[in-house]
């Protein structure tokens, strides 16, 4: 028998948070321009019970620079999706995954000499 967790409005929560096909596109996509332009190297994906966790590297081995993390309990307050800098500092939040994952396209603006 497996145990889930009920929401206020009686749904039935997952055992795991993961992301689905759609939320991965745009951060596949995000990355592989990352990827492109030398800024990042690496990625890993947590699914955990509260929290979907994608974390990018600049070099393997080491502590993510970003993470983009998916709360779904969070989603009717401060929003289900965020940007979590190295030092735990969120940069964005929102429930518009597009919206919060500009702020990571910003580092690839770069002035043209």
């Amino acid at each position: 028998m497996t145990v889930q967790n009920i929401t206020p409005f009686g749904a039935a929560m997952p055992e795991q948070i993961a992301f689905h096909r759609t939320e991965l596109g745009p951060i596949l996509g995000l990355y592989g321009r990352m990827v492109a332009a030398g800024e990042w190297r690496d990625y890993g994906i947590s699914c955990l019970r509260d929290v979907a966790v994608f974390s990018v590297f600049r070099r393997t081995a080491e502590n993510p620079i970003y993470r983009i993390e998916k709360r779904p309990r969070l989603r009717l307050k401060q929003g289900q999706y965020a940007v979590v800098g190295m030092d735990g500092q969120i940069l964005k939040r929102g429930n518009d995954l597009k919206q919060v994952l500009r702020v990571l396209e910003r580092k690839l603006i770069r002035a043209v000499q």
